[in-house]
């Protein structure tokens, strides 16, 4: 087994001031790899201390991560403590010196001396390119250990590891210890009840397959897990079980969020969308258009927060609102047949609710929302009961609504479980 440490660098680590995901993220794609951390050391922008941990760490590891002090400024002292500790003078790296030239003319900046000290780095290193960032990472052998430094910056770090770090790292694992994992993203189930539905369907799990869940709020990734050399049949057949189980609720297998899947399905049937959103203040329209190509499917979105915008900008009655209230049945009906009307999109989606801590009533407390989705054909409502903190409400109903059009684009008719788990009743 590879004997794989980190070392995290930074003040800002150290203070408080930043909270630690890296390491987290390092730890579990190296885990799907069948690769364990065996140690983890955080150290601020202190010479001494990086060059002891430096020369410490790459005499037990067979390879030593470093992330962070790759940046232009004085307090980013990776590459100089590791000249120090490997005892190669720094200087000019030509394939770094035009990483960080590209990275500067594709952004119109102008090449200064901080940019410039990116790719100062220590004699006979080798370059980790860095797609996104200015900084680019390398690697160097001290004591038998192969030494990789990555920045800090989390997308930066995710890039670097998925296309070059982790595929080298695996290269180097015994084939009997190489691990095959394979994920879904689920939504609408949790963790405990998930558990539940696989013991009680399939008692006698293999012990070649590993089932693992991680909860990524509102979504939950399952995972299967298992050795290269694991019957491809048996891989197969239990990834197959897995998807059965789980039907509908399968939101993507390649890591897809909601949005995403649905922006695809849209693109691919050639259809647009439209929102019209109250008590999720556009976060369902925020999710389409992180999504990159939205611009094909999505033209526009209403935030019709008030009863007056209700009103303009998507035509809901005000009798209606005066008659029902803003959270009613009959006002999501106006408001998502309004925002098709005024957007000619094919999909729409609408919500309105109490999403608190205040302003709810006896018949509508506090986590009650309504929502309604629809084509040109059909427009389908629900009443859901949501009573948690307000952020954590929003994401979750934004994140309904879009799990909604996906079911009806896809032709889905089975009622999702959080239909019953989310259940609106008299007692409350």
């Amino acid at each position: 087994m590879l004997n794989v440490q980190l070392l995290l660098t930074g003040n800002e680590l150290m203070s408080g001031d930043i909270v630690d995901t890296n390491s987290v993220f390092i730890a579990r794609e190296l885990k799907n790899l069948g690769v364990e951390l065996t140690r983890k050391v955080t150290v601020g922008d202190n010479m001494q201390l990086l060059t002891e941990q430096m020369e410490q760490l790459s005499k037990d590891a067979d390879i030593l991560i470093i992330n962070g002090g790759l940046g232009p400024t004085v307090d980013d002292m990776t590459a100089q403590a590791l000249s120090e500790t490997t005892k190669q003078s720094l200087a000019i790296h030509p394939t770094a010196l035009e990483q960080v030239k590209a990275w500067c003319v594709k952004r119109s900046y102008r090449l200064t001396g901080p940019n410039l000290k990116q790719a100062l780095l220590p004699t006979g290193c080798d370059i980790v390119h860095n797609p996104i960032g200015s900084a680019p990472g390398f690697s160097i052998n001290h004591n038998s250990c192969q030494i990789i430094c990555t920045p800090g910056v989390p997308v930066e770090l995710k890039a670097m590891l998925r296309e070059e770090i982790l595929p080298n790292i695996a290269e180097q694992l015994p084939e009997e210890l190489q691990t095959v994992t394979q994920k879904l993203k689920v939504f609408g189930i949790g963790e405990s009840g998930l558990q539940k539905m696989v013991n009680d369907s399939y008692p006698n799990w293999p012990e070649e397959i590993e089932l693992g869940f991680r909860a990524t709020m509102p979504l939950l990734e399952v995972k299967l897990t298992s050795r290269s050399h694991t019957s491809t049949t048996l891989r197969d057949e239990w990834y197959s079980k897995i998807k059965g189980l789980l039907g509908q609720h399968i939101v993507s297998e390649n890591g897809d969020s909601i949005a995403a899947t649905v922006v695809k399905l849209l693109k691919q049937n050639g259809k647009t969308i439209t929102t019209a959103e109250s008590c999720t203040g556009g976060m369902i329209a925020a999710q389409l258009t992180g999504v990159a190509g939205c611009s094909d499917v999505f033209e526009a979105g209403f935030v019709t927060y008030s009863n007056r915008m209700k009103e303009k900008l998507v035509n809901v009655n005000a009798q209606t609102l005066e008659q029902f209230g803003a959270v009613s049945e009959q006002v999501v009906k106006e408001m998502v047949s309004g925002a098709l009307a005024v957007s000619a999109a094919d999909y729409a989606v609408s919500v309105s609710g109490v999403a608190g801590p205040d302003g709810g009533t006896e018949d509508k407390p506090v986590g009650t929302v309504w929502l309604a989705w629809a084509n040109k054909q059909q427009v389908f409502t629900k009443k859901l009961y949501l009573p948690t903190h307000r952020i954590h409400f929003q994401n979750f109903i934004a994140n309904t609504g879009l799990d909604l059009i996906r079911r009806l684009i896809l032709g889905y008719h089975d009622e999702p479980r959080y239909f019953v788990e989310r259940q609106f009743n008299s007692k409350t």
